[in-house]
């Protein structure tokens, strides 16, 4: 296992100073295009402006040289492709890109952001980008993008494999991907707005192991600290509720995964269920989610600067069942659609 991660790691690594000491063998605009794509996570391409200053944009890395060999690029779960859509038009100027579990909250986000940034007008109508599909949904206003992602970590996982493929087909750079969610509070009240430092795993570890060719790979899920410092600064600004910045669990499942004692099948008491929450919180754990592992292992490898941002809905060192009225369920839900909303105002001088 250790062996197959430093292979993994020392791919990238061997990719990269291959293009530093210039000895890769093609033509000219072949290698410009692979040096995007192939550049190890946080480098950048700089360029001078019209002042003679030197100026970096941080391009989408793709760790796969097989998708060059291809004519056309399908996105089969957006049904879209790059031989049917002009992916830069449709997507060049995304600087935001925000996902979320549900299709509704994801249409209810960018309606939200559409009026906070002055590009919509109330009752407006958003078209689902991914109409041909009902994997995902996708909407955009401006240079921001919300997608759904559906729930756990396989469906989320499908969902960036061809959303990190679109952004790059797009051209895009500079980008900041958000996660927002839902979540289990530890040691909160409900409410309570997370804003991920790692994603740790069921035993506390910040780490993602994944299954490839029958080989364990183990990859890394920090996630960027100097956007959760500015997220955690904006909430501030906000003052409308409690944030703070954590780890976060992620987990396989909903009930066991989760140390529930409400499932269809439990083989523990609450006195281990109890014993294990207070273990995880503290470990640093403040809340528990079922998609932030993967998403910040990817970003990670994509060179995407990420962040999770996630409510609480209950204390679940108090209970495993969310009984909170509706209502206040809903106004729940906005709390990380407001915080990353006033992000992006204020990233854009619009605050």
């Amino acid at each position: 296992m250790v062996a197959f991660m430093r292979q993994e790691e020392g791919l990238l690594n061997l990719i990269q100073k291959v293009f530093v000491s210039g000895k890769l063998r093609t033509k000219k605009m072949q290698r410009k295009r692979r040096y995007k794509t192939y550049m190890a996570p946080g480098s950048s391409n700089e360029k001078n402006t019209d002042d003679g200053q030197a100026s970096k944009e941080n391009f989408i890395h793709l760790c796969n040289p097989h998708l060059e060999k291809m004519k056309e690029d399908i996105l089969y779960h957006f049904a879209l492709g790059t031989g049917t859509h002009d992916f830069p038009s449709l997507f060049g100027d995304v600087k935001f890109v925000c996902v979320g579990g549900s299709p509704s909250r994801m249409k209810a986000f960018i309606a939200y952001i559409a009026e906070e940034l002055g590009l919509g007008t109330p009752g407006c109508d958003y078209p689902n980008i991914c109409a041909g599909t009902d994997r995902y949904a996708m909407y955009k206003v401006g240079p921001v993008l919300s997608v759904s992602h559906g729930m756990g970590i396989p469906s989320i996982s499908i969902m960036l494999h061809e959303l990190i493929k679109l952004l790059y087909h797009a051209k895009c750079s500079d980008i900041t991907i958000i996660r927002i969610g839902t979540s289990g509070g530890i040691g909160l009240k409900p409410g309570s707005v997370v804003i991920t430092r790692q994603s740790v795993d069921a035993t506390f570890k910040p780490q993602l192991e994944q299954v490839v060719l029958g080989r364990t790979v183990i990859r890394s899920t920090n996630l960027d600290e100097q956007l959760a410092k500015d997220l955690m600064q904006c909430s501030k600004e906000i003052g409308q509720f409690n944030t703070v910045i954590g780890n976060t669990m992620c987990t396989l499942d909903f009930y066991e995964g989760q140390g529930r004692l409400d499932g269809a099948i439990c083989l523990y008491d609450e006195e281990e269920k109890l014993q294990y929450l207070k273990n995880a919180y503290e470990s640093g754990v403040r809340n528990i989610e079922m998609e932030s592992s993967v998403f910040a292992a990817m970003c990670n490898l994509s060179g995407l600067k990420a962040a999770v941002v996630c409510v609480t809905l209950l204390n679940r060192l108090e209970g495993d069942q969310i009984s909170s009225p509706h209502d206040v369920l809903v106004e729940y839900q906005k709390r990380p659609q407001k915080l990353v909303g006033y992000f992006i105002k204020k990233s854009l001088g619009k605050v």
